[in-house]
């Protein structure tokens, strides 16, 4: 597919503003310091709220252009000119680009605004709003790059600032620790990136989107499945998939606006855009596809299993993203239309996810932080918006018609199973039963936090609702979470064309929906019979998969077993060596000179006599050793 992407001109010339304004506002928030502590966080809403503005006319002047010329690439200057490695400082504002955006600067704005309440007494909101807009201009940064160091470099900045974020509560050891564990990960999959940017530029001679996809069908098979699978790597480090999903769920560390922006709205996201942007390298390798599909399928099932068995309620949401996400994967890596369908399926995802995670926050607010489902129970009565408002959520992720879930994650489901071969019932089936399970799981949180008997512990006998600037960021996501699936099945596909290419019209089966429908309907009813009446306050003993799945799969256990321990033992023996061997020798020598030195210096006694005695010795083997050699004792 040969893209040709248009000169930015007239008011598409100021897309660069997008990042400056979150950009430089952070920088005003952490240079001030407390100077900057009264009007701080709303100088932060506002900058994401600008951002969101400026996009959304972009956006509508993109979409006034013909689909040939969707787009607007703007150089500001060459960033790299050595030898025949050049790359530009450049932005490209396109039809993927731009809906990027605006779910990254809308949903972010209502972070934002409910951030302002729900931080309200704590002593470090200012740092916190400017982490927050420096986690936004990273992310922009990463969507609107025009080649992939520009990406990179905000690929580096989301996970500076998402760790930041994870552990802002830092005198915290769990959200420290959290903050480590995330760093680390994504660095695993951020080599991966490094690595496949430099082979880029090896086979190719450029980083450029043009030119990489220009010359993606000239690579061999060999070189794009292993420039695929690099990216791949990347793509699962920044959005949890597997085999390097362990650090999400431990990002519930950080405030709870930090978790539905980062697992809502941006970046978790990442990873899917990076492999949509790509879609001409993994299209051009079916192997590569089957892989992607296959890390997907995977995924969404392990986030479900996992989400199932645990009870603090933001983790179950951190589980749940995994799997929906993985629900993503399994759409890009499908190819064809389903690359416009997994990304319908993300900007869906970032409302009713975002409208959830800021519900639990809200719940949290009314109940003096308790993040255990088991200790909740029949807050419906008293926190009547934030029930109404979660419950559009738990509907809309699980896949009720007409709510946007439905129109989204169907067509993902149903493009599976239109694989060719058994592949297809495989990875259909695979997303079917995720389907299930995820009906299993969201209505169990969502029963047991609001219905039922009430099981709280002392200090919350009496929970309340939340002040209106953290409810209606509630509600507006909420509409979102009802009216967005209709509204971007029916527009997205058409407007994702000139990225994508022209894809076949989709005709989803009727008795796969059904039997979705069906297995969703009987996921929630299961759930909803084992836990209207509550639940055990403690852990009871359980059977093996319930066991697993309250440790994670054992994926944590397998990770500390193969590269942690691994690690500590390499770590001890260098240091070992290090002490006993190389510092060993080194001061070994140094006091095998030292008491040298001591012993020839008793020889020097002060006397003349031992002076004379010495010389005279000296000059006896002297003449002795010419008299030897004349009298031929030595030939």
């Amino acid at each position: 597919m040969e893209l040709e992407f248009a000169p930015a001109t007239g008011v598409l010339s100021g897309i660069w503003l997008l990042v400056a304004i979150p950009l430089v506002s952070a920088a005003i928030l952490l240079l001030l310091g407390k100077r900057a502590d009264k009007w701080g966080h709303w100088l932060g809403v506002l900058a994401v709220a600008s951002s969101f503005v400026l996009g959304l006319i972009f956006f509508i002047k993109l979409g006034g252009l013909d689909a040939e010329h969707r787009s607007a690439e703007l150089n500001l200057f060459d960033f790299i000119d050595v030898g025949s490695l050049k790359v530009d400082f450049g932005l490209l504002f396109d039809p993927l680009s731009g809906v990027f955006v605006l779910l990254i600067t809308g949903v972010g704005s209502l972070i934002h605004l409910y951030a302002v309440g729900y931080m309200e007494h704590d002593s470090g909101r200012r740092r916190f709003f400017g982490y927050f807009n420096l986690f936004v201009a990273a992310m922009l940064l990463l969507v609107l790059g025009n080649n992939y160091v520009m990406l990179y470099f905000g690929w580096e900045g989301v996970g500076l600032a998402s760790y930041l974020l994870i552990s802002f509560w830092y005198t915290r050891p769990s959200a420290a620790t959290a903050g480590k564990k995330a760093f680390l990960m994504n660095r695993v999959g951020d080599a991966g990136l490094a690595i496949a940017i430099f082979l880029m530029f090896a086979t190719l001679g450029t980083t450029n989107y043009q030119e990489v996809f220009a010359g993606a069908s000239s690579l061999t098979s060999t070189t794009a499945l292993v420039m695929g699978i690099l990216l791949l790597l990347g793509a699962a480090g920044k959005s949890g998939q597997f085999p390097l999903q362990a650090w999400l769920p431990d990002a519930m560390e950080g405030p709870t606006p930090v978790s539905a922006l980062i697992h809502a709205a941006t970046m978790v996201t990442a990873g899917v855009y990076l492999i949509a942007r790509s879609n001409p390298i993994f299209s051009a390798n079916e192997t590569l596809q089957l892989i992607v599909v296959s890390v997907g399928a995977l995924t969404l099932l392990i986030g479900c299993v996992i989400g199932a068995a645990k009870d603090d309620i933001k983790r179950v949401l951190a589980w749940s993203t995994v799997s929906q996400i993985g629900y993503m994967f399994l759409g890009v890596g499908l190819g064809g239309v389903a690359y416009s369908l997994a990304i319908i399926h993300l900007l869906a995802h970032g409302f009713f996810k975002a409208n959830m995670f800021l519900g639990a926050g809200s719940v949290m607010h009314g109940m003096h932080d308790q993040v255990d489902i088991r200790r909740f129970g029949g807050l419906s009565k008293y926190m009547r918006i934030t029930w109404l408002t979660f419950m559009m959520g738990w509907l809309a992720i699980i896949g009720i018609p007409p709510l946007s879930g439905f129109f989204t994650k169907e067509p993902i489901i149903a493009a599976a199973f239109d694989r060719p071969g058994w592949t297809g019932w495989l990875f259909g089936g695979a997303a079917m039963l995720g389907a299930g399970l995820t009906a299993f799981y969201m209505t169990r949180l969502f029963v047991l936090t609001f219905h039922g008997p009430e099981r709280y512990t002392e200090e919350n006998k009496h929970p309340h609702e939340s002040p209106a600037i953290m409810t209606i960021p509630l509600i507006l996501l909420a509409i979102g979470s009802v009216v967005s699936g209709w509204v971007m099945s029916t527009t997205v596909v058409d407007w994702l064309n000139p990225v994508f290419g022209e894809q076949p019209e989709h005709h989803e089966s009727l008795w796969i929906t059904v039997l979705s429908i069906v297995l969703t309907l009987a996921g929630a009813g299961l759930a909803w019979a084992l836990f209207r009446r509550g639940t055990a306050l403690e852990p009871q003993p359980a059977g093996v998969v319930v066991t697993a799945a309250r440790r994670n799969l054992y994926t944590d256990a397998f990770n500390e077993a193969v590269f942690e321990r691994p690690g500590i033992y390499l770590t001890r023996a260098l240091v070992y060596l290090d002490g006993k061997g190389i510092d060993g020798l080194v001061n070994g020598l140094a006091a095998a000179v030292g008491g040298g030195s001591s012993r020839l210096r008793r020889l020097q006694t002060g006397f003349v006599r031992s002076y004379a005695l010495s010389m005279l010795t000296g000059a006896m083997l002297v003449v002795g050793a010419f008299l030897a050699i004349q009298l031929g004792w030595l030939a």
